[in-house]
């Protein structure tokens, strides 16, 4: 018992309070710096991932079949259809930004809805 006591009691490798304040100061400064840099590398990833979805063409088209009885009546017939996908405003985006330029942002002034003056 008297072990424990003499090593509860022992000052000799205690840490002092203001070297605990600047361990702890740099380590949040590196957490923040490390946060900040995670940020920035998924705020990249995401844009390259909606570039690709701005990217793809969704366009289609396919023709339709009849069956006919003859003498150009059909028993049964389908119609085809088609759809041509043609790109928005922030489609292609190649400089990969994240905030484009639509006709409904207002820039600079913030006499709208859109982005907030400068």
């Amino acid at each position: 018992m008297s072990v424990l006591k003499t090593l509860w009691n022992d000052e000799s490798g205690v840490i002092l309070s203001a070297e605990l304040v600047l361990v702890c100061t740099i380590l949040v400064l590196g957490l923040l710096v490390g946060m900040v840099e995670l940020q920035c590398a998924i705020v990249g990833e995401l844009s390259d991932l909606s570039s690709a979805f701005g990217n793809l063409n969704q366009s289609y088209n396919h023709s339709g079949f009849g069956s006919s009885k003859g003498a150009n009546q059909f028993s049964a017939r389908t119609y085809g259809a088609a759809y041509t996908d043609r790109a928005d405003t922030c489609d292609c985006d190649a400089n990969l930004t994240i905030i484009c330029n639509d006709p409904g942002e207002k820039s600079g002034n913030g006499d709208g809805p859109g982005l907030p003056p400068i």
